[in-house]
């Protein structure tokens, strides 16, 4: 196939992405990280080793011939091994006096070997193109003032543009691995970061979750508790048989409002059982049991089915139905009590599902009747969070005749035929 690699293409590409990383310039130089007291002993005694290496082969021509040049070969050596703890300030500046010294000195060879490998980590061609250049061009003048030191002019070119580019190179190819090394820490570090913020948010998203499920249940109990609290508290002429049927309510929401809450709570708790299955949640097939519950309750209540079968619909469009319509009726309790609700379902699959709830505005409050339950505020925000979450969106407000309404559209996916899913 055409564009389409071979084996033998993997190592030319291999070896052509090594070589661009170790020639290319970076564009933003990563600092060296800071040499220990034992990389600062092991390189000074390299470049003294070395310097001596170097020295041996001219110390007795020199010593013969031009004794006093003995002398400044070794001062400049030992000069170069102070000079070169400043390599790292001043890379360039150093480099170019190591090399320029090399005409009159071999032992600061070695001091010079750690020089040019340093300056060659940094990669950096305006800087290792003039080193280079200077630095051939004094091994060849140190050939011609040094005694009893020359193999011919071409022998001593090929040496020193070799030596030259061995340490160059080896230098590069110390900075690239250093750049990549701190290239990857970077991104073990940024990937820890990325993990560290995901995991908040899922623990945010699951916080968000747990919250809008008590809002949403425990919110539905209280608010039946409240009212038919409420009703013995401002009714003094309510009958046996109604206080006895108001505190069976009170009492049967007490104790579903407690068993929610242990539920919900112990969603929370750190010593889970891996995998749990968590409780069974409403789907829209549990709507006319809710319409119920709340009839009982006391509420006037109306629930207009257009879909039909609710069976069929998806679980998460159903519990979001669910949960919007269950906060509507506990916002019509506190708000507008003993109104009429109306919760109207229509739509189907391959469209949407349109659930609406809407109640008339109360006009006033006449003297003695009981306040209207606290308002947290986070009703409406959470049916519209519910909402988005499905897919679809929320609105409310009021009508020209004095309704307030809360009309939801959630999207209601074509079921899948089994001849499909293959």
């Amino acid at each position: 196939m055409c564009g389409s690699p071979t084996l033998s293409d993997v190592p030319h590409r291999s070896l052509s992405e090594r070589l661009s990383r170790l020639f290319r310039e970076p564009s933003t130089l990563i600092e060296p990280p800071p040499l220990t007291r034992w990389q600062r002993i092991w390189r000074t005694g390299a470049a003294v080793g070395i310097g001596l290496l170097a020295w041996a082969g001219v110390a007795e021509a020199q010593w013969d011939e031009e004794p006093i040049l003995l002398w400044i070969d070794a001062a400049i050596g030992v000069a170069m091994l102070v000079v070169m703890q400043f390599r790292r300030r001043w890379p360039l500046t150093v480099a170019l006096i190591a090399a320029a010294v090399g005409v009159l000195s071999a032992s600061s060879a070695g001091a010079a070997s750690v020089i040019s490998v340093s300056l060659g980590t940094r990669r950096r061609w305006v800087e290792l193109v003039p080193f280079v250049a200077v630095s051939v061009a004094a091994g060849m003048l140190h050939y011609e003032v040094q005694p009893a030191n020359s193999s011919g002019f071409l022998a001593d070119l090929a040496f020193t543009i070799f030596a030259t580019g061995v340490l160059v190179a080896i230098g590069m190819y110390i900075g690239a691995r250093r750049d990549l090394l701190a290239t990857l820490k970077e991104r073990a570090e940024r990937a820890e970061r990325d993990q560290a913020m995901r995991v908040a948010q899922a623990r945010t998203n699951e916080r968000a979750r747990i919250a809008r499920e008590m809002h949403d249940v425990l919110a539905h109990r209280i608010s039946l508790v409240a009212m038919h609290a409420g009703a013995m508290t401002y009714r003094t002429d309510l009958s046996p048989a109604e206080t006895r049927r108001s505190a069976e309510v009170i009492q049967a929401n007490a104790h579903r409002a407690l068993s929610d809450l242990r539920e919900v709570l112990g969603m929370l708790r750190e010593d889970r059982a891996p995998g749990a299955p968590e409780r069974p949640q409403p789907t829209l097939r549990d709507v006319p049991g809710l319409i119920d519950e709340a009839e009982a309750a006391g509420m006037n209540v109306r629930l207009t089915n257009d879909v039909g079968d609710l069976g069929p619909a998806p679980e998460t469009v159903g519990r979001s139905a669910y949960r919007i319509i269950q906060e509507s009726l506990t916002n019509a309790r506190k708000h507008a009590p003993n109104t009429a609700v109306h919760v109207r379902l229509s739509g189907g699959p391959g469209a949407e599902l349109s659930v609406e709830v809407r109640n008339p505005l109360r006009v006033g409050e006449a003297p003695g009747v009981r306040p209207s339950l606290p308002e947290s505020g986070l009703g409406l925000i959470g049916l519209a969070e519910r909402a988005a979450l499905s897919g679809g969106r929320l609105e409310h407000g009021q009508t020209p005749t004095r309704e307030f309404f809360v009309r939801a559209h959630l999207p209601w996916p074509e079921p899948v035929a089994a001849g499909d899913e293959s």
